[in-house]
């Protein structure tokens, strides 16, 4: 079966050091000299962010190592959503297929192969609607490679036309539409996660997430995503630098990077219920963290 490679797009903005190991791993990646990489370099919200934008660009024009290197620098602030709608948008239209990665994401080695191989193996089929690359630290429950979960993920991923041109920017819809369906308790992970409560505040101007707005653009066509029983990326971003990250002491979602081949091969396209019920109680664990984090900072007043 004959791979097609699908084009990378790299969301940049004031991170150089993120960046360059975002990059870095990328181009470790055994198919990279064959892949096209566009990256889009966001504009500087204000004059404190210039310099390091200005860093972070002279660091991509110095980006070898992949089939051809196009840069893509805003010359206004878009923010992060309308960078990654407009980009997605754009390498959909021209290639059919993407795969997107933001600034401070680190790449297993193996990572580029399991997102095309996943591509070409489900281009077809209309109940996938895309391919991520990030497992949460779940307890494994089968000796599963692969697994279909509900809605998508945003870190690491991968899709095609037909997929992306399933995206509705307007939350307020999305919300509307959840709540008229009765599905907003399946939609929060069992109840187990706050998305309806982001949704909500994307609606009411709170934060500006896309992703919020591509799983429940996916979850209201119940469509599903193909991914791996280990994570092929880790997330550095954490820690603070991030524009749209909070800073965590103890990272829930930290991983430990798989950096071995996983193979895609042809299994039943439907949500994986053992998968999904470890991730509900997985959730449920980080909500006792959060609130046990919470009442130890309190404590220490009295």
């Amino acid at each position: 079966m004959e791979i097609m490679l699908a084009p990378i797009a790299l969301f940049v903005y004031n991170r150089p050091m993120h960046t360059r190991q975002t990059v870095e791993a990328l181009r470790a990646n055994a198919e990279a000299a064959q892949t096209a990489l566009y990256v889009f370099s966001d504009a500087p919200s204000d004059a404190a962010a210039s310099q390091a934008v200005a860093e972070v660009r002279s660091y991509i024009r110095s980006i070898t190592g992949f089939k051809l290197v196009t840069i893509i620098e805003r010359e206004t602030n878009f923010g992060l959503a309308r960078s990654i709608i407009d980009g997605v948008t754009r390498l959909c239209e021209e290639f059919g297929r993407v795969i997107v990665i933001e600034d401070d994401l680190i790449a297993s080695p193996f990572f580029l192969k399991f997102i095309n191989d996943g591509l070409t193996l489900y281009e077809k089929d209309e109940r996938v609607i895309s391919v991520a690359g990030y497992t949460y630290p779940i307890k494994r429950i089968h000796a599963k490679e692969t697994f279909f979960l509900w809605g998508t993920d945003c870190w690491g991923w991968g899709t095609w036309k037909r997929g992306w041109d399933l995206f509705e920017k307007d939350g307020a819809k999305l919300l509307a539409e959840l709540q008229r369906r009765q599905l907003c308790y399946q939609f929060d992970a069992q109840g187990t996660y706050e998305y309806t409560d982001m949704l909500r505040s994307q609606v009411d101007g709170r934060n500006d997430s896309w992703a919020i707005r591509w799983y429940a653009s996916a979850c209201l066509k119940n469509k599903l995503t193909l991914l791996p029983a280990h994570s092929l990326i880790k997330n550095i971003g954490l820690d603070g630098s991030g524009v749209h990250c909070s800073q965590f002491d103890n990272d829930p979602y930290s991983v430990d990077l798989w950096m071995h081949p996983i193979e895609v091969r042809p299994i039943p396209v439907q949500l994986d219920q053992d998968v999904e019920n470890s991730l509900s109680r997985y959730f449920r664990s980080i909500k006792r963290r959060r609130i046990w984090n919470f009442l130890k900072t309190k404590l220490k007043w009295f």
